[in-house]
């Protein structure tokens, strides 16, 4: 017999980078679903207050952040409000921010900002959040870390993707 329940992972945090849009939305509002209490991060203000009110009349339990995660001390800033907003525990950390943009170039092509952009975006802000999130997820007793990765990331399908494919496949 097959019941129409859902299972359940109340009680359990998570941290979903990039969740206003895209997969990551769908992977916030899956996970509230279920009875986590998500936080997510978004670059755009605006963007985020409409997701959030938009999550808050579904009665799910989001909170979330302006965060550019290819800025360093915006990742910091961003792990000390998860910090306080979920009591120093963490049980999921979802990588799930990134960039295409300048990755629609072939590498020639690509200026040195652009590259730099690229890598902080999509490689250099999962291995840091990682990082920071290490004594939280630890602290829970049951942390997972989850990446976010892309079909590029098993070759260049084109000539403008070499780097994009690069920074979905590390």
């Amino acid at each position: 017999m097959m019941s129409n329940e859902r299972w359940s992972m109340e009680g359990a945090t998570a941290l979903v980078t990039g969740g206003s849009k895209g997969i990551g939305r769908a992977i916030v509002e899956e996970l509230a679903r279920f009875g986590v209490a998500v936080h997510t991060c978004c670059r755009h203000e605006k963007e985020l207050n409409a997701m959030l009110s938009q999550w808050k009349s579904m009665n799910l339990r989001v909170t979330g952040s302006i965060c550019d995660v290819s800025n360093h001390d915006e990742r910091e800033k961003l792990m000390t409000e998860v910090r306080t907003t979920f009591n120093g525990k963490l049980d999921i950390l979802v990588n799930n921010a990134g960039i295409t943009g300048p990755g629609w170039k072939p590498a020639t092509q690509m200026t040195s900002e652009e590259y730099s952009s690229l890598m902080a975006t999509n490689f250099e802000s999962c291995f840091h959040l990682s990082k920071l999130a290490h004594p939280f997820l630890k602290a829970s007793g049951r942390g997972s870390v989850v990446f976010i990765s892309s079909i590029t990331a098993t070759g260049a399908f084109t000539e403008g993707l070499a780097v994009h494919s690069s920074t979905k496949g590390s």
